[in-house]
C-alpha cells in the first residue's frame, strides 16, 4: 500500500485534477509537503476533503491573467509601462508570486483569485520590474524611448542581457533568439546616467537621429566613475558621498588600476548596486500623472478634466512670453483639448494637480500649440499661454520646483527657457 504520494498520486487518490491539488497545497487548503519536496504522507492526503479541493480550483490562462494585471496598472496604460505578457506570468510563477496550475511553464495557468490579489497590491509595478525581464521592444517602452534609441543604449553597453528566449516568428523570419533585459536596470538608466538629456531622447520625433548616437560605448575594461559622478547619480554633494565612503565599510573599493589616490575611480555597476541597496536612489516606477482642469469660456463655462502623463512646464524668460505645459496624452483627450481650446471663446486653465501636492490655481487662457506622436508611440500635447512664470518666480507656487528632470513623484517638472 502506498505511503508516500507525489502530486499526481495525491490527485489520483482524491480523484481531483492535478491543478486542483497544486492550488490546494499552494493556498494552504491542505498542508505543505511533509515527507520531502513535492511529497506527502498518506495521512495528509486522506485527510483532505476532495470536494473542497475540487471547488477551490478556478484557473485562468496566462494571457487572461496578463490582461488583468495590465488593466491594474492603469487605464489607459501610463507611458513607461509595457503591457504584461503571458510569458510575464511565467516569470511571476517562478518568483513564487503565483501558483503554477498547469500548462506550458512559460505560459502557465494560474488561479484568478491570486491574480486579483496581486493586481490589488500597490507595489505591483515594482514587483513586475523586479521579477519580469523585458524584450527589446518592451524595454524601449519601459524607458519611454523609440526602439532605435534603445538599440543605441545597448550599443553603449549600459544594460547587459540577463537571459535569452527563442521565439518562432513563423512567416516573419522563423526562429530568432531574443535577448531579455532586467526591467529594474532599464528603469534605472535615467538615474544612473544623469548627464543624458532623457527628455530629449523621449521626445525625439520619428525618423530623427537618436540623441544617444554621438556617445561612446563603455570601454572593454568597464565603466569607471569618480566620486563626483557618484554624487551626481545620487543627487547629493561630493562631501556626502565622501562621508558615505568613510562610514560604510561595504562601500565599493576603488578599482586599483584606475584613477589615483586623490581621484579614485569606482566600478559603475558596483556603485549603483550599493546606492540602491542603501536606499540612496530609487527605481522610477512610472511617470507623474497630473490632472488638468479646463473651463470653456463660452456660455455655461463647463469644466473638463484631462490626464497628462509626465507633465513638463517650460517657463518664459520675460513677462511677454508664453509659458508652455506639455505631457503625454491619449488621442481622445488630445482631440477634446484641441476642440475645447479652438472655439470662439477658447478655454481657461483653472488648476493643475499632481499626486501628493495641492492643486495649482492657474490663471489665463490656453490653446494647443503642438501635438505629435513620438517614435515610441506616445502622443505628446503642448498647451501655451499658461501664465505661471510670475507666480513661480515670486515664490507663490511652492510645489513647483525648478528641476532639470521631469517625472519626480508628486512634482510637475519645470524648466526655465
Amino acid at each position: 500500500m502506498r505511503v508516500v504520494f507525489d502530486e499526481s498520486d495525491a490527485a489520483g487518490r482524491l480523484r481531483v485534477p492535478v491543478a486542483a491539488w497544486r492550488w490546494a497545497t499552494g493556498s494552504g487548503l491542505v498542508p505543505a509537503a511533509d515527507v520531502g519536496p513535492g511529497r506527502w504522507s498518506r495521512a495528509v492526503v486522506e485527510a483532505a476533503d476532495p470536494e473542497r479541493v475540487r471547488a477551490a480550483l478556478r484557473g485562468i490562462e496566462a494571457g487572461v491573467a496578463a490582461d488583468r494585471l495590465t488593466e491594474a496598472l492603469g487605464v489607459p496604460l501610463p507611458i513607461l509601462r509595457p503591457r504584461v505578457t503571458a510569458s510575464g506570468i511565467g516569470h511571476l510563477v517562478k518568483a513564487g508570486l503565483l501558483v503554477y496550475l498547469g500548462g506550458e511553464p512559460r505560459f502557465p495557468a494560474v488561479h484568478e483569485d491570486q491574480v486579483a490579489a496581486l493586481a490589488r497590491r500597490r507595489d505591483l509595478p515594482a514587483l513586475l520590474d523586479r521579477h519580469v525581464p523585458l524584450g527589446p521592444e518592451q524595454a524601449a517602452v519601459r524607458l519611454g524611448v523609440r526602439r532605435s534609441d534603445f538599440d543605441q543604449v545597448v550599443r553603449l553597453g549600459w544594460p547587459a542581457p540577463v537571459a535569452t528566449v527563442t521565439v518562432d516568428f513563423k512567416r516573419q523570419g522563423g526562429v530568432t533568439t531574443v535577448p531579455l533585459y532586467d526591467a529594474q536596470q532599464v528603469a534605472l538608466l535615467e538615474v544612473v546616467h544623469p548627464c543624458v538629456d532623457w527628455r530629449a531622447v523621449r521626445t525625439a520625433r520619428a525618423g530623427r537621429r537618436s540623441p544617444l548616437a554621438g556617445l561612446d560605448p563603455v570601454a572593454p575594461e568597464g565603466d569607471r566613475v569618480l566620486l563626483t559622478e557618484v554624487a551626481r547619480i545620487a543627487g547629493v554633494g561630493g562631501a556626502t558621498v565622501a562621508g558615505w565612503r568613510r562610514r560604510h565599510p561595504d562601500f565599493p573599493d576603488p578599482v586599483p588600476v584606475a584613477g589615483t589616490d586623490r581621484h579614485p575611480r569606482f566600478e559603475h555597476r558596483a556603485v549603483v548596486a550599493w546606492l540602491l541597496a542603501h536606499d540612496k536612489i530609487e527605481v522610477p516606477t512610472g511617470p507623474t500623472l497630473a490632472t488638468l482642469v479646463l473651463a470653456g469660456d463660452g456660455v455655461g463655462g463647463a469644466t473638463h478634466r484631462f490626464r497628462l502623463d509626465d507633465p513638463w512646464l517650460a517657463l518664459a524668460d520675460d513677462a511677454g512670453g508664453e509659458d508652455c505645459l506639455s505631457g503625454w496624452s491619449t488621442t481622445d483627450d488630445a482631440d477634446a483639448l484641441g476642440a475645447l481650446t479652438a472655439g470662439e471663446f477658447g478655454a481657461s486653465l483653472r488648476r493643475l494637480t499632481a499626486p501628493d501636492t495641492g492643486p495649482l490655481a492657474v490663471p489665463g487662457q490656453v490653446r494647443v500649440t503642438d501635438r505629435f506622436r513620438s517614435g515610441s508611440g506616445g502622443l505628446r500635447v503642448t498647451l501655451a499661454s499658461i501664465r505661471l512664470h510670475q507666480l513661480v518666480r515670486r515664490g507663490l507656487v511652492p510645489v513647483l520646483a525648478h528641476r532639470c528632470r521631469c517625472g519626480a513623484t508628486g512634482t510637475v517638472g519645470v524648466r526655465g527657457r
